[in-house]
């Protein structure tokens, strides 16, 4: 039998804050109380100071004005998430952004990196050229004060980036407003390149991982990463793999489990990833291109090189992750479209991959994540915007156009569904079964939603 004054949260608070003369004074305390009311006034106690110190973040969330068609709210919805340049707070976590800003919405009230791509591909369609910039200068502005794009812009975030999609926004935004346009963001693009240079980042010669620091709980999931790491001691890097996870963007999901059921089995920093190995492949091609260095131009070549030599599985016809001990995951996920999208994969390779595309991954409401059917967000049955894009992108650049018009029309028949019933576009969808309004995952389903808004937005167009 183990007493509440010899285990549980009331003991650790007790024993850290240093409340009696030494350890031992406490463990041998005899209970003057029923340990149910005990906890329960401990609990009274704790939830009392809570409120009189810390003030919630604000219920931003507005109804849209009703619009005619799905086009049209999407249009609308850009002013209901657009947030004003923000100066630094006292006693906030958001860090301070020098230009206004688009959020996800839901729960996420801040900037976040790879979110804010997708939401550009709206956002330009609107007529939001403006946004697009003010993004783009707040991107420069993070890797000013911190030499990298952080998850979001909360200091709790600034352990860890995202999928680098600054080289893509800086292409939309050339893409519309001339290369002169992009020439003051370049400095600030090396300097993002050299921090997924940094050794730690790199897995094996030419491939590089996704990282995780400190190894400790996240702040904002610190709950749930503590017990799912407590329950496993013998794990010394899990919180540092969790992190790494959350850094990809896919937090989380079977692929970067060794067992695809067991999320203690975590091992992201053991994983060079298809899609991270693709942008960065990306960031030197652009860089050389836009700045006439050869070195960039020499660095993209040599990457593309270890991605179809190192990533691709001519048996099974995919793109895999790399293992630390030299082999491929075999983890079967949507990541696999980013050598289609920036072009590196021949055109064998993709008419190959096309066919597994649409043979297992395919079904009435787009592109499921991943094959493993699990509980983790990123797997099936969700399906979530960036992917459904970027794969028909990849699609359409290698003549697939069929294949790319069925999956951007199940897609946005599902999602245009969904509004309809509520109203709302959502951050994910199940897109196996068309009964279910959203896709779940570990919180409940967020709506808004930036990257939704954003890749409908070009699908419609």
């Amino acid at each position: 039998m183990n007493p509440i004054q010899t285990h549980g949260i009331l003991f650790e608070t007790l024993q850290r804050l240093k409340i009696f003369a030494d350890g031992k004074t406490l463990v041998d305390c005899e209970l003057k109380t029923d340990p149910e009311t005990i906890e329960a006034e401990f609990s009274a106690l704790l939830t009392e100071f809570a409120n009189k110190h810390f003030a919630p973040p604000n219920d931003q969330t507005k109804i849209p004005a009703a619009q005619p068609n799905l086009k049209a709210h999407i249009d609308s919805l850009w002013a209901l998430l657009e947030r004003k340049a923000s100066a630094p707070a006292t006693g906030s976590s958001l860090l301070a952004l020098p230009e206004p800003f688009i959020v996800p919405g839901g729960r996420f009230n801040e900037l976040y990196y790879w979110d804010s791509y997708f939401s550009a591909l709206g956002l330009r369609l609107a007529g939001r050229m403006d946004l697009v910039l003010g993004i783009a200068k707040n991107f420069s502005s993070l890797i000013a004060r911190f030499g990298f794009i952080p998850n979001g812009s909360r200091s709790y975030f600034l352990t860890r980036s995202q999928p680098p999609f600054f080289v893509c926004l800086l292409e939309l935004i050339a893409t519309d407003l001339g290369l002169a346009a992009i020439q003051p963001f370049l400095p600030s693009l090396e300097r993002e390149y050299a921090f997924w240079m940094q050794p730690d980042r790199i897995l094996a010669p030419g491939l590089h991982r996704y990282w995780g620091t400190p190894n400790t709980p996240r702040e904002e999931s610190y709950v749930e990463d503590f017990l799912l790491g407590e329950a496993h001691p013998e794990l010394p890097n899990f919180y540092a793999d969790r992190r790494a996870g959350a850094e990809s963007g896919w937090d989380f999901s079977s692929r970067w489990n060794g067992i695809p059921t067991d999320p203690s089995t975590i091992r992201t920093t053991q994983i060079a990833p298809i899609d991270l190995n693709c942008l960065l492949y990306q960031l030197e091609l652009k860089l050389g291109q836009w700045l006439g260095n050869t070195d960039y131009t020499k660095a993209a070549q040599a990457r593309k090189k270890i991605i179809l030599e190192r990533l691709w599985d001519e048996t099974a016809g995919w793109f895999f992750d790399f293992n630390v001990n030299g082999t491929h995951t075999q983890s079967w996920h949507l990541g696999a479209v980013f050598p289609l999208f920036f072009g590196i994969a021949s055109q064998q390779q993709a008419e190959v991959l096309a066919a597994n595309l649409e043979q297992k991954f395919l079904y009435g409401g787009g592109l499921i994540t991943t094959l493993h059917f699990g509980d983790e967000q990123w797997d099936a049955p969700n399906g979530w915007a960036p992917l459904q894009w970027l794969a028909v992108r990849g699609l359409e650049r290698y003549g697939f156009m069929e294949l790319a018009t069925k999956i951007r029309g199940r897609f946005t028949s599902h999602a245009e569904k969904v509004w309809q019933q509520t109203g709302k576009l959502m951050e994910k969808y199940d897109v196996v079964n068309l009964e279910q309004l959203a896709g779940g995952g570990e919180y409940p389903a967020q709506d808004g939603f930036g990257w939704t808004n954003g890749v409908l937005r070009d699908f419609l167009e």
